[in-house]
């Protein structure tokens, strides 16, 4: 799979303006609304997602027999008409990159990628993709199938100039993409994030520090589990990358989530990731 803009390939070699000027150009191209080929409710790992769908308050509901009776697409004997999702993640290796790529299809493998690249860039916050992004490219063109959908390790629309690494890589290879980070680079969480249940979401704005209007929900911190043990679990930072609209990008983090906090297609990349890292060393 190779990039169809080129021209929003990261060059680790830039100056940091070009870099922040290329940011602000990719946020402005960038769409941050749905703009799918594909059913997002098709999208899970879940072997009983037939017995739910998503409402309007975005909040997941039991379907009843009579509606599962009468939906006769419903096919959840195969997952042969489910949506592709692929998950990236990267493992560092002194100065290279180890970027692994796994794409599912329902709780299915179908193929796995990777690539090994020196690093040109060291680590600023917000210039991300300047390190990470050649690397995944190089993963990509590795892969056969074109994913429907890419969940990257890192942030999309939460970031100062509105392009994080889902932005640009997700524009860069013009696919529908989402970013889920652990940690909130940018942005002011709506509400307290405080003792959330599993399912529940809380509205990120920007803030001063970002090109967005203030006020602006950027995306959201997603609750995909609220304990592991006794211990209590922090949300995920969910936004979205190109083509994918906030509230649908949550969506579909908390379907590909299953029964841990990362959502499976990256969980499986980061341990890919470090399974490949291991056998270089």
């Amino acid at each position: 799979m190779e990039p169809k803009h080129p021209e929003f390939v990261p060059d680790p070699t830039d100056s940091r303006e070009r870099m922040e000027a290329l940011q602000r150009e990719i946020a402005e191209r960038a769409l941050f609304a749905d703009d799918l080929e594909f059913d997002p409710q098709r999208v899970s790992v879940r072997t009983d997602e037939s017995a739910f769908e998503t409402d309007t308050d975005r909040t997941a509901r039991p379907r009843s027999g009579s509606e599962l009776e009468g939906d006769a697409d419903h096919d959840e004997s195969t997952s042969e008409n489910r949506p592709i999702v692929a998950g990236v993640d990267q493992a560092l290796l002194d100065d290279r990159a180890v970027s692994a790529i796994v794409c599912l299809r329902g709780g299915e493998v179908v193929e796995r990628a990777y690539a090994v690249v020196p690093l040109g860039f060291p680590y600023v916050p917000g210039l991300l993709s300047f390190r990470e992004g050649g690397p995944i490219l190089a993963a990509f063109a590795e892969l056969e199938n074109e994913p429907d959908l890419v969940c990257f390790d890192g942030s999309g629309r939460i970031h100062f100039r509105e392009a994080g690494l889902a932005t640009h890589i997700g524009l860069a290879l013009d696919v529908p993409a989402t970013g889920v980070a652990k940690s909130l680079l940018c942005g002011t969480p709506r509400e307290s994030l405080d003792d959330r249940e599993t399912g529940t979401r809380v509205a990120i704005e920007a803030d001063a520090e970002m090109t967005a209007p203030p006020g602006t929900v950027i995306g959201y911190a997603v609750q995909t589990k609220q304990f592991s043990g006794t211990r209590y679990v922090n949300p995920l930072y969910v936004s979205p990358g190109h083509r994918v609209g906030a509230g649908t990008a949550a969506d579909l983090v908390l379907a590909l989530a299953g029964e841990y906090k990362l959502p499976e297609p990256t969980r499986q990349a980061d341990a890919y990731a470090a399974e490949l890292k291991e056998g270089i060393e």
